[in-house]
């Protein structure tokens, strides 16, 4: 198969396809003829040198997310026949990344791919997906009529934290980057955006909540994370997902609660009822080809991006 790998950290350049052995699956996996693949800062991450699980075995595709049709099941594996629609995740795989036309991963870390969505966007969303509902249901448990900022609200997270909430019945203020990133989203349906990086972010929240906000979600930290922090009511909540830098620190009245995502069919199952119940719109900033990788990552590393950068494979 092809796969887009590196054989060293460094730059974007070291991206280059391989070919490399279609993996097998094992008795409780699911091997995927992938369509797409998310592209994530995490992965830049790792194609610089970092790992969070020990030294990495080169060649290494990069990769934690994606979808496609189910090409084989192992033997243990109920859930699944071959020929299905599939969207997975799974984070440092044993067997390889989603930058591929073939993935094996633990059936427990793939779905059925949610109705209304097809293939190049449903490979979009179970990193940012499952991260963003659970901001928004587990870790805030936001309910109807709330007042919610969500920081980094065009990002590829936060653009769907932002319609979640937004389903829950909350009220939205979106903090997003730039002019663009601020119409993004107002398209998306928040109720008030101001420009993370150069609005007052704060003002726009005592405006938008007077009494206070009840929550905040955060997707990016800095100075605007910070003075934010004051607007929130006593007893308010702020949420971020572990790897924001930098967290906010602790502060008396208010509960802080730093969270990693959790895959599994149980959150799966949650994810495509959220998606398919909010009719979600999932943004996509740059579509790119297996062998335009590094142009990608080249995309990330210039920032401002509104919505997810996806990998087109097949």
């Amino acid at each position: 198969m092809r796969a887009a790998a590196i054989d060293r950290p460094g730059a974007p350049s070291v991206l280059r396809i391989h070919s490399l052995p279609v993996p097998r699956p094992g008795e409780s996996e699911v091997l995927i003829a992938l369509v797409s693949a998310g592209v994530g800062g995490w992965d830049a991450d790792m194609r610089g040198g970092w790992s969070p699980f020990g030294k990495p075995e080169y060649p290494l595709v990069l990769g934690t997310d994606g979808a496609g049709t189910i090409a084989e099941v192992g033997s243990r594996v109920r859930r699944f026949e071959p020929g299905d629609r599939a969207y997975a995740f799974s984070f440092d795989n044993a067997k390889g990344g989603f930058y591929a036309e073939y993935v094996a991963v633990a059936s427990d870390n793939a779905a059925l791919a949610p109705e209304g969505l097809d293939l190049a966007h449903a490979g979009a969303i179970p990193a940012t997906g499952l991260t963003a509902l659970q901001g928004v249901d587990d870790a805030l448990e936001i309910r109807k009529g709330e007042t919610i900022l969500i920081h980094g609200a065009s990002g590829g997270v936060g653009t769907l934290a932002l319609q979640f909430a937004k389903w829950r019945g909350a009220r939205v203020l979106a903090a997003g980057s730039g002019a663009r990133g601020v119409a993004l989203a107002k398209r998306l349906g928040a109720d008030a955006a101001v420009d993370g990086k150069r609005g007052d972010v704060a003002a726009a929240a005592r405006m938008f909540a007077p009494r206070g906000l009840d929550a905040i979600l955060a997707f990016a930290g800095g100075r605007a994370l910070t003075a934010s922090l004051d607007c929130l009511r006593r007893g308010g909540r702020v949420a971020y997902p572990n790897g924001i830098d930098p967290a906010p620190r602790k502060r008396g009245g208010v509960k802080i609660t730093s969270y990693d995502l959790r895959p599994g069919p149980r959150e799966f199952e949650r994810l495509s009822r959220a998606v398919e119940g909010s009719r979600l719109e999932v943004p996509i900033d740059h579509e790119y080809t297996l062998a335009n990788a590094s142009a990608a990552h080249k995309r990330l590393a210039r920032g401002g991006v509104l919505g997810k950068v996806v990998l087109r494979i097949a």
